[in-house]
């Protein structure tokens, strides 16, 4: 392991889905000697690309798991990760960049700027993540990585420079210019790993010239020795060049782009250059954790190997030897044999064995230290999880972890796989913070719930090959929320008298709706006075208005965006108790809640659609027959982009339907966007639809 950390780099690709990603990651394991073959994602030989080693990722041509790896290139040691790029999967995303220093977004030469490049943006700027841009797939028709530079300023609000252009595009792609080096680079041998540098062709020179020269401006921003240069026509020197380069990017405010193809082994020695050159070591990054001893006050991690022990759990898989649980390092050194705490639970644990990952294979270390990510086995925790030496109490931040969106209705086959059913679903929630497991008290059923159909379909098949426990699958459900619009007044009193001590409490006040830009989806209010209710009996009126929260009265569905304000009430010396406030609390919510004027929200989901121009009238179409509103549309290299807002409930079957309206060349991603009202008069067939299975169920 490398000890000095300016020669560390901990990296991540991500992207929309079939940008290349996996590609790239393989690539990069070529020319850095950790693979021998170039294996592709869907190969001839079904063996798979290195990084997508579980069967379901090979069979299906997608990255499930984001899948960790390191390398060496030349004085450089780099960690990977390679994450999936479908909107399903996004938790995957989440978990690595909140680990990593720098990343590479991955842009496909045609396409472009694509809806899901748009939420890896998003999570890229959550965790203030530099990032190198490289526009990959120059060898398609239609390739053009001007237009996606652009497209990084426009959609994205990118200050996006080309730092590489390519000679030659499509089937003419022949290397690659470097505006730094102002040289030619072309890729020879099978697997272009000998790599040529010429002086740059004529033809290119007053091009090159042309952007190297907008290079420098936009750069000449971000240092004053650099701007008088320029200014004064003076040829910057190459190191200088460089440092400012490295130095801008790391700023946040200017992305570097390149180009190449992954697939014909164009370019990726050169990114590897760019992510040594510009991507910053773990010093350069700010990380801060709380310090449960001083009421969570901020402390700066420092990646010090001296320092006390701070590690962060972030991805848990279960192994062949048991949990495996991958740590990234931020201050200290953990060595074989040492014992470190679980913050969260306070629990100590011996390290028993520690490794360093390439994909799925291990390799057993002694000792780790600040910077590395690496994996510890028989760990007992969760993901997000914090772990010192027990010489500091510090968490680090959690990652965020977007709602459930659709829930199917979940049970064995056969009532003696029932232990690994439930031994699989343990697991999977462990894993996977966005899949999470509940049971429906009035149908009695297992309800799993997910960011997606595929999200769900994955560990359902999961089940199936890892626990060999067959599954029956409900319906699809959409997972509706109720809300209130208007305040309405709660003057409730609960009386029960049964021989002996009887029941008595009232409460008043009040519902409202929450403003629109609220942290919560539930507040409670406390405003007695003079002790009209004791304060004892205050939390029980809290725990009956969440306890009705749970399920709405219109469809069933959990009510969010409600304040509960209770100003008054009355109590008996003798009758009062905590069960009579939370049955008042609970019938007082019922009593109140249709004059709240009570409506029913949905999952508003974010779809992307691609497709031949030709194609782009259907496309659309397909979205206005499912409630949709366009939101955008364009089309390059013949090719349509359309984007829009559909609710979720219409979305199902439709890629069936965007396939036979689209002679099977058009593909679409969703993610989800927002809760939004239900309209009217679809809101009055879902209350009808309701009440005719509460009275079918009361029979």
């Amino acid at each position: 392991m490398a000890t000095d950390l300016s020669f560390v780099r901990n990296i991540g690709i991500s992207a929309h889905i079939d940008s290349g990603k996996t590609t790239l990651s393989e690539r990069i394991l070529f020319y850095t000697g950790k693979i021998h073959k170039i294996e592709e994602v869907k190969g001839k030989s079904g063996v798979g690309a290195t990084m997508d080693f579980m069967d379901l990722e090979r069979e299906k041509g997608i990255t499930i798991q984001s899948a960790a790896t390191f390398c060496q290139w030349g004085d450089y040691e780099v960690n990977l990760i390679d994450t999936p790029g479908h909107v399903d999967f996004t938790v995957e995303v989440e978990r690595a960049l909140r680990v990593l220093d720098g990343a590479v977004l991955v842009l496909c030469s045609v396409a472009g700027v694509q809806s899901q490049s748009i939420t890896v943006d998003r999570q890229m700027r959550r965790y203030k993540v530099p990032r190198i841009a490289f526009v990959n797939k120059m060898d398609r028709a239609g390739a053009n990585p001007y237009r996606v530079c652009d497209q990084l300023r426009e959609k994205l609000g990118h200050n996006s420079h080309l730092i590489t252009l390519p000679i030659g595009a499509e089937d003419q792609f022949k290397g690659i210019i470097s505006l730094v080096h102002m040289k030619a680079y072309y890729f020879d041998g099978a697997n272009g790993e000998n790599i040529r540098e010429e002086e740059i062709p004529a033809d290119m020179v007053e091009k090159s010239k042309e952007y190297r020269d907008s290079l420098i401006g936009a750069l000449a921003d971000f240092d004053d020795a650099l701007a008088e240069k320029y200014l004064g026509g003076e040829e910057p020197t190459m190191d200088e060049l460089k440092a400012v380069l490295r130095k801008a990017t790391l700023s946040l405010n200017f992305t570097p782009v390149m180009c190449g193809s992954a697939f014909k082994n164009k370019g990726v020695q050169l990114l590897l250059d760019a992510v040594t050159y510009y991507l910053p070591n773990p010093m350069e990054i700010v990380n801060e954790a709380f310090d449960q001893d001083k009421d969570e006050e901020k402390v700066v991690v420092q990646s010090d190997a001296s320092k006390p022990l701070v590690m962060l759990a972030f991805k848990l898989e279960d192994g062949r030897y048991g949990q495996l649980t991958y740590m990234r390092v931020y201050q200290g050194t953990v060595k074989k044999g040492d014992t470190i705490t679980n913050i969260h639970n306070e629990k100590r644990v011996k390290v028993s064995r520690l490794v360093r990952m390439n994909a799925n294979e291990m390799i057993d270390i002694d000792e780790a230290k600040a910077g590395d990510i690496v994996a510890l086995f028989g760990v007992e925790c969760a993901s997000g999880d914090t772990f010192t030496d027990g010489n500091v109490r510090y968490t680090m931040s959690a990652m965020f972890v977007p709602n459930s969106v659709i829930s199917l209705a979940v049970a064995p086959k056969d009532k003696s796989s029932l232990a690994k059913f439930s031994q699989a679903l343990n697991r999977f929630t462990k894993e996977d913070p966005t899949f999470r497991v509940h049971r429906d008290e009035e149908s009695g059923e297992t309800i799993i719930s997910g960011m997606g159909e595929l999200h769900l379909e994955i560990y359902v098949e999961r089940m199936k090959r890892e626990y060999a426990c067959e599954v029956i699958v409900g319906k699809p459900q959409v997972n509706f929320r109720e809300t209130i619009v208007q305040r309405a007044e709660i003057n409730y009193t609960h009386k029960k008298q049964s021989g002996g001590s009887g029941q008595f409490a009232r409460i008043i006040g009040f519902m409202e709706p929450l403003p629109a830009d609220a942290v919560k989806a539930y507040e409670f209010v406390d405003e007695t006075v003079g002790g009209s209710i004791p304060r004892q009996f205050i939390p029980a009126c809290d725990k009956g208005f969440q306890e009705q929260v749970k399920t709405g009265q219109l469809v069933g569905a959990q009510v969010v965006g409600v304040r509960l304000v209770v100003n008054d009430g009355l109590h008996h010396p003798v009758d009062s108790n905590e069960m009579a406030f939370k049955t008042c609390a609970m019938a007082g919510f019922r009593e109140a809640y249709p004059a709240a004027k009570p409506t029913i929200l949905e999952p508003i989901m974010k779809v992307g659609i691609e497709g031949p121009e030709e194609f782009s009238g259907t496309m659309m179409g397909l979205i206005s027959q499912r409630r949709g509103t366009l939101t955008g549309s364009a089309t390059n290299g013949g090719y349509a982009q359309i984007d829009a807002e559909v609710p979720l409930s219409e979305m199902f079957g439709f890629s069936t339907d965007l396939r036979s309206g689209t002679q099977g060349k058009g593909e679409f991603s969703m993610e989800f966007l927002k809760y939004a009202a239900v309209p009217r008069n679809v809101q009055e067939e879902m209350i009808e639809k309701y009440k005719a299975k509460r009275a079918a169920e009361n029979k």
